[in-house]
């Protein structure tokens, strides 16, 4: 089953993270981001590796929204509320250092350094910036950054 599907422009279409087993290697990057590649800042990051953590991150979010807006009322809703409140804000706290480290990356893949990253506090243009940034086929070859993550 196939979660996502993003069609380019040279009408070639690249799947997103599959729930068989032929969608191992796109968990696999999922993973990388939260083990091996956990607070990797330096390297290169594809388009499929950073919208599949994007994906699996805004997942998280909105389960955990679910979950907590089911746990509520009366005074055991309250506590277990509390409770998973804390256990997801650490949850939270404990994710932040992958997905800026994927976002670096991924601006890197683009050949553009982690400063850029400061230019998304511009109102509205530089979320359009930055998204754009983000969008775009990452150079291919070798970069000053390192070696293109899709010949690996």
């Amino acid at each position: 089953m196939i979660i996502f599907r993003v069609c380019s422009s040279n009408g070639k279409s690249y799947d997103g993270i599959y729930l068989d087993k032929t969608g191992e290697k796109d968990m696999d990057l999922i993973k990388q981001c939260l083990t091996t590649k956990y607070a990797t800042f330096s390297d290169r990051a594809s388009r499929k590796e950073y919208w599949g953590f994007v994906l699996f991150y805004m997942s998280f979010l909105v389960v955990s929204v679910i979950i907590l807006g089911a746990t509520g009322g009366g005074e055991w809703g309250v506590l277990i509320s509390g409770i998973l409140s804390l256990l997801l804000g650490i949850l939270s706290l404990l994710l932040v250092i992958p997905s800026l480290a994927v976002y670096i990356r991924r601006l890197h893949d683009t050949d553009h350094s982690a400063w850029w990253l400061f230019i998304a506090f511009v109102p509205i243009i530089g979320a359009i910036v930055m998204l754009y940034f983000l969008v775009i086929k990452g150079t291919e070859g070798t970069n000053r950054f390192g070696p293109d993550p899709l010949e690996k």
